[in-house]
């Protein structure tokens, strides 16, 4: 049987995703065909910052363009090129030429001084295909997705709106099917309206799709400073966060070096490693692989 084809996005070059995706090659093609979303010339540049020898069967999908690569600068050449590696490796997809997406890092910033609208690449998934893309991050250990993503923490608590929170927990169960903790939004999770109100919007989402699904899948409000103590994640491997650091922080401290990213309700199946471009320790030999070759392994079971 042949191996899936995964369209590989090279991330920021200023970053530390063409090593990562360089000292992987051996790994990954055991496990997959992957195809690299990039062009010779940046590819040279890469592997003689780097001093390594290019692997001879170092397949690539050839994006046009090209810039100095310049290791741990914040540039909008390089943020475009991301951008161009990403969306070519989401045509690969469409066009049936590959089976699945793996985004290695950009950096948002990057983006935004080359005049990109979007904040990152799920907002850029969630535009191009008109589609609720949920953000899920973690590892076989514990989950999170993220009702809530990245918006100032003063417009969290305004954001929770029944209906966006219904919809978002109905979406959720099209992929997941295990039980799930949803977080509450206030310290207590509100001590029944002492602290907050927002946990009865929260309390009567549940309630409703769970009624809807026929099913007592989703739990909550959870309390959230113990939704991530031993006895909960004994219950529980999938958890919703109301934003950002609420869960990302517990998560990001108990499985830093293995979660993923996940992209949940969408026509293609896209991974990415759970970690940032890193520019303090690009091109010098110290980047870790372990989270892109798990984001390797996830697109896979998804695939499968």
């Amino acid at each position: 049987m042949s191996k899936p084809t995964i369209a590989i996005s090279i991330g920021d070059l200023n970053g530390v995703g063409i090593e990562i995706a360089l000292t992987s090659h051996e790994e990954i093609k055991k496990l997959c065909n992957p195809i690299y979303c990039i062009n010779e010339e940046l590819l040279l540049q890469a592997t003689t910052l780097l001093g390594i020898a290019l692997p001879d069967d170092f397949r690539v999908q050839s994006v046009a363009g090209n810039f100095t690569i310049q290791a741990g600068v914040t540039d909008a050449k390089s943020g475009r090129y991301s951008y161009d590696s990403f969306l070519s490796a989401i045509k690969m997809c469409e066009r049936g030429e590959a089976d699945a997406v793996v985004t290695l890092p950009i950096h948002k910033e990057a983006w935004m001084l080359s005049g990109l609208e979007y904040k990152g690449h799920t907002d850029l998934l969630r535009k191009y295909f008109h589609k609720e893309a949920i953000m899920m991050l973690g590892c076989p250990e514990m989950f999170v997705a993220l009702f809530t993503e990245h918006i100032p923490l003063k417009e969290v608590a305004a954001s929770i709106k029944y209906d966006k929170l219904k919809a978002f927990l109905l979406d959720l169960h099209q992929d997941i099917k295990e039980p799930v903790a949803v977080l509450g939004l206030n310290p207590h999770a509100g001590d029944n309206g002492v602290l907050g109100d927002e946990e009865r919007i929260i309390s009567r989402a549940i309630k409703d799709v769970n009624r809807e699904i026929k099913l007592e899948q989703f739990h909550g409000p959870i309390v959230p400073d113990i939704a991530f103590t031993p006895h909960f994640r004994k219950n529980f491997h999938f958890y919703v966060a109301m934003y950002h650091d609420q869960g990302l922080a517990p998560l990001k401290a108990l499985h830093f070096d293995e979660s993923v990213n996940i992209s949940l309700n969408l026509p293609i199946i896209r991974t990415s490693v759970d970690h940032g471009t890193a520019f303090d320790i690009a091109y010098t030999g110290e980047a870790k692989t372990l989270s892109y070759i798990n984001a390797v392994k996830s697109a896979l079971t998804l695939h499968s």
